[in-house]
């Protein structure tokens, strides 16, 4: 329901904003009316980094997925890695066989979130439907199916995490060395009879985003294209890989500017910038400098930068999506959709997989070791793209020092172009419709942002909305509470 009051000029939109975290935006307008500048400002501090000083390394595979719910396993490995790294050990390969089935279940579930519960119910209802009505419950009531198969999707990846440690969220048992927890054969069987209806849930996405795509073709084309870099792990030929790799730039022709980086060296290639509007700050490519240098990462992101996918399946979708591009990298923000989809499929597809092998089960799960460096560094590829942790040590094995670099944070600088590129394309005054809002949002949505992972808060997601002229004067707010 929209309520308008004509004094504060104020505008109430509800329901809530489908994103995780508190963040507003502020549009500013030129004299003629049109948009001149957006921002996308991030209101929230948490400050894992610094609590997390004094505490033993060895604590922080336990502690790194509390930072996310929606995204524990990829801290939790990252974190496993970077411990690792300081003790001078490798994990063995049934521990890393069911560290890396564990980190494909949490990408599906995040993914299925993502798409049919967040994102849905923009392509099923319409972007300019009613508000309040314009959610995952609407969409279960007139698609009941496909509502239910993106829960069970959802469920699945949880379920691969349940199997395996007892935990379907804050995931326990993933450490340095390996795991603390084996898979059983009865278990084992249990998420293998679940691989059909979960690759079947997923082409059923795949074909909905498709036909969309192909109805839309000049919206979706136009949606927050820009070009950028992009940042993603590939594998030793440049196969996509999510939970193991070296990492690779690209630049917005196509061009490998690095390859095969080892993750400990991403303070070389990668420098942060703060803003003073947002508590997010801006990462940037090095040798590019600020201004130029900006990039993305994700689902988009990996897919641009592979050179190929690892199974039968994905591979087939992976040409299909790199065709759109005519030899270069895909730059239209609402691609991001498609290539999560791909990656599920792929994923589930690795997972099935994994799942065959013999090893899979044994009860070989950790290497032991103690700390012999005094720094580590650790990644993955968690949903939302590449993640890092940093941790430097005493002598005693305590933290001194503690760096995440979040993939939120990396997207910032590319979620504030797109913010900027839709509301010019959708908002013309001062006088915004509720369904230009929501298209703003949605670009934003696109990338899957995780707020409160990234600037280190609880709660609800409101957004705010500022239409500024062009003295600075704010002349519109629209919130959500």
């Amino acid at each position: 329901m929209d309520n308008q009051n004509k004094d504060t000029n104020t505008i109430l939109i509800s329901p809530v904003t489908r994103i995780e975290g508190h963040a507003k935006i502020t549009i500013m307008l030129d004299l003629e009316g049109a948009v001149k500048d957006a921002r996308f400002h991030v209101n929230e501090f948490r400050g894992f980094e610094k609590f997390c000083e004094g505490r033993l390394f060895t604590e922080m595979p336990t502690i790194a997925p509390r930072i996310c719910g929606i995204c524990p396993v990829s801290h939790s490995v990252a974190s496993a890695k970077a411990c690792e790294m300081i003790m001078g050990i490798k994990p063995t390969y049934t521990g890393n066989l069911l560290r890396r089935l564990i980190h494909i279940g949490q990408n599906v579930s995040s993914h299925a979130l993502s798409f049919f519960h967040l994102s849905s119910p923009d392509f099923l209802l319409g972007w300019d439907s009613d508000p309040a009505a314009r959610n995952i419950l609407t969409v279960a009531d007139k698609y009941p199916d496909l509502a239910l198969r993106g829960i069970r999707l959802r469920k699945f990846g949880q379920e691969i995490s349940e199997r395996i440690t007892g935990k379907k969220i804050h995931s326990m048992g993933i450490v340095p060395g390996g795991m603390g927890y084996p898979l059983t054969e009865v278990n084992r069987r249990a998420l293998l009879a679940w691989i059909p209806e979960a690759t079947e849930t997923v082409k059923m996405g795949i074909e909905l985003i498709k036909k969309y795509q192909d109805d839309h073709k000049e919206m979706v084309s136009s949606f927050a294209n820009f070009p950028s870099l992009y940042l993603a792990t590939v594998g030793p030929d440049g196969e996509n890989e999510l939970y193991d790799g070296k990492l690779r730039f690209i630049d917005e022709n196509g061009k490998i500017l690095e390859d095969q980086l080892d993750c400990a060296k991403y303070l070389d290639y990668i420098a942060e910038r703060s803003v003073d509007w947002s508590y997010l700050k801006y990462p940037y490519y090095k040798p590019y400098g600020y201004e130029k240098g900006f990039y993305r990462v994700g689902p988009l992101a990996r897919l641009n930068v592979a050179s190929r996918m690892k199974t039968p399946k994905a591979q087939k979708e992976f040409l299909n999506f790199k065709s759109l591009g005519n030899g270069k990298p895909v730059h239209g923000t609402f691609y991001f959709h498609y290539t999560r989809l791909i990656e599920t499929l792929g994923s589930i597809e690795e997972a099935e997989g994994i799942l065959k092998d013999p090893k899979v089960t044994d009860e070989d799960i950790q290497t032991i070791g103690r700390a012999n460096f005094y720094e580590g560094v650790g990644s993955s590829e968690a949903p939302r793209g590449t993640l890092f942790h940093h941790y430097v040590v005493d002598e005693g094995g305590r933290l001194t020092k503690v760096n995440l670099l979040i993939a939120t944070g990396q997207n910032n600088p590319a979620m504030n172009r797109s913010v900027f590129e839709v509301a010019k394309q959708y908002v013309h005054g001062k006088d915004v419709k509720e369904g230009a809002l929501n298209r703003v949002e949605a670009a934003i949505r696109c990338y899957d942002p995780c707020l409160s992972c990234s600037t280190h808060a609880i709660g609800i997601m409101p957004m705010v909305i500022e239409i500024k002229d062009h003295l600075g004067e704010t002349i519109n707010v629209i919130k959500r509470d």
